[in-house]
């Protein structure tokens, strides 16, 4: 099921991605185009043992063709919320159980930087139970919180740009 799951994941990804990514200025766009079930258990039992205490989450690349990336999150506490004002953000929950919270206002609201607002809490979201095997797509502008957390989760998370004139 877990390897099944990855592939399934790994296909995700690859369809996702469907654009060309051309060298800018010469430079060869940094790439990596498959992981194997192996590769991410090296990836988690990597992450297990580098979380410092108190730290909210560990992120690593899984596969990356610019403009897009996915990332290994390894959350084992309740960290900041988040906006990303430009992309959608899609999750695979790879192992462990939270409450997703979307929706809502940020609480202590900043400016991470020009695309992206944190803040300590969501005020007035919608709660969702996430467990292993689910996927989740959170729309731009939407504020989104993995809080709590049940032990650990693990996420494959994927940013995907999106235009201004984007349909919702």
């Amino acid at each position: 099921m877990f390897r099944a799951g990855l592939s399934f994941l790994a296909v995700i990804a690859v369809a996702a991605i469907g654009q060309p990514v051309w060298a800018q200025q010469g430079a060869a766009p940094i790439m990596k185009t498959f992981a194997s079930s192996s590769d991410i258990q090296a990836m988690i039992a990597k992450a297990k043992s580098e979380r410092k205490e108190n730290q909210p989450l560990v992120t690593q690349p899984i596969l990356r063709l610019a403009p897009y990336a996915a990332n290994l999150e390894y959350r084992a506490s309740v960290g900041p919320a988040a906006v990303h004002e430009k992309e959608a953000e899609m999750f695979y929950v790879i192992d462990g159980s939270a409450t997703l919270v979307t929706g809502g206002k940020l609480v202590n609201e900043s400016r991470t930087n020009a695309e992206n607002l944190t803040g300590t809490a969501i005020e007035g979201g919608n709660p969702r139970a996430v467990a292993k095997g689910d996927f989740i797509v959170v729309p731009e502008n939407t504020p989104h919180w993995f809080s709590p957390i049940n032990g650990a989760i693990i996420l494959m998370s994927l940013h995907v740009p999106r235009s201004a004139g984007a349909a919702h």
